[in-house]
């Protein structure tokens, strides 16, 4: 059964048929085979090698699409599988609907980037998940992309997302905006984050609240041009305040927004403020490309009339997708992607896919500086 509290079109269309075979036909030998193509007749004027002339079909026309009939993939679970491994193959039912709406919606999340984008992940209220769902967004982007996809500690208040992964390197923000100077290349860069199994990188925050603190708009802004030049896909994970200047620095550069609020009426009322202010402060681009994450909702009756909270944020922003309640995530150690309930890892796909199709639509950074200086404080400290 469907999620009834996901309010973002999945996108999931009817399965598409496979082509009809073709006519049936005898061979004309044990040896040779002909195949009869009907000419249409010409007139005098069509017969003309100076008129309408078609040019020979080449080698290029052997493409697999055009060729070979199509096959439906193996299932992957259930009776369909059954019968699959049972038949050695010979009698495929193809995928369930399930597998198939999954296979659309990881479609969905491999749309092409041009050039790169920056995702920044806000929300004013603390303890709401925001820090899990930068994590798990980023693994699911990771794990179904060919390309680089990084995560950003963008909490000026010693952020916790380099403490979700198995830590790779001891370097943190800081050490990254000391080098930025020295990054000539990918390998360069990678020294300063920690992957995780899913291929998702992460650049990890100062536990020193006292040095992140000291971070600026300028250095966030540095730090995130150093890594937009090796990684097509960055995500910010911001602290709860929206004037801090690291947000700012972050709300500047980012291309599109994930709001984050949890199932509740103080938590949605915070968020939706949040994007009051990001509209009368120059961000309504954002605001209107956004996807916000209804994070944490649990099973069972609520107070709180959840579909009329996420109506509020589908009239305001492009999708609302809900994410259920995971005891692993609540924990907030290393996330173990085996372990998530199956809900939790369906809704991150639907998440990562809305989060995609804004690929579509350019870039809405504010910032068009090619470079920033770093402040002076974080110059002394950084190169001392």
């Amino acid at each position: 059964m469907e999620d009834p509290m996901t309010v973002a079109d999945t996108g999931v269309d009817a399965p598409v048929p496979l082509l009809a075979p073709p006519d049936t036909w005898e061979p004309a030998s044990a040896t040779a085979l002909t195949v009869a193509v009907p000419v249409p007749s010409r007139t005098a004027e069509e017969s003309e090698p100076s008129r309408q002339a078609q040019p020979p079909p080449t080698a290029a026309a052997f493409t697999e699409q055009r060729m070979l009939r199509p096959a439906p993939p193996a299932p992957a679970a259930g009776w369909r599988r059954a019968v699959y491994r049972l038949t050695a193959g010979t009698v495929n039912p193809g995928p369930s609907p399930a597998e198939a709406a999954a296979a659309r919606l990881v479609e969905r999340v491999r749309r092409p980037i041009d050039g790169s984008r920056r995702i920044a992940v806000v929300s004013r209220k603390g303890g709401v998940g925001k820090t899990s769902v930068t994590l798990l967004l980023g693994h699911a982007l990771a794990a179904h992309r060919g390309d680089r996809v990084v995560a950003l500690d963008g909490n000026p208040d010693a952020g916790s997302l380099g403490h979700r992964v198995v830590r790779e390197t001891a370097a943190t923000v800081t050490d990254l905006l000391a080098a930025t100077d020295r990054l000539a290349g990918y390998s360069d860069v990678r020294r300063f984050t920690s992957q995780a199994p899913s291929r998702l990188e992460v650049v990890a925050s100062d536990d020193d609240p006292a040095v992140t603190r000291a971070l600026d708009d300028g250095d966030y802004a540095a730090a995130i041009e150093a890594l937009d030049r090796h990684y097509n896909l960055l995500l910010c994970d911001t602290g709860t305040g929206i004037l801090d200047a690291a947000t700012q620095g972050i709300l500047a550069e980012a291309d599109q927004l994930v709001v984050v609020l949890p199932p509740s009426l103080d938590g949605a009322r915070v968020a939706a403020a949040t994007l009051d202010w990001l509209d009368a402060h120059g961000y309504a681009a954002l605001v209107a490309g956004a996807v916000a994450a209804l994070n944490s909702v649990r099973g069972g009756r609520s107070d709180v009339d959840l579909s009329q909270v996420a109506g509020h944020f589908a009239a305001r922003c492009r999708a609302v997708v809900a994410v259920p309640f995971d005891a692993q995530l609540a924990a907030g150690g290393t996330t173990d992607l085996a372990r998530l309930r199956p809900s939790t890892r369906d809704a991150y796909l639907r998440l990562a896919a809305a989060v995609a199709d804004g690929f579509a639509q350019p870039p809405q950074r504010r910032s068009t500086a090619s470079s920033r200086p770093l402040n002076s404080a974080t110059r002394e400290r950084t190169l001392a």
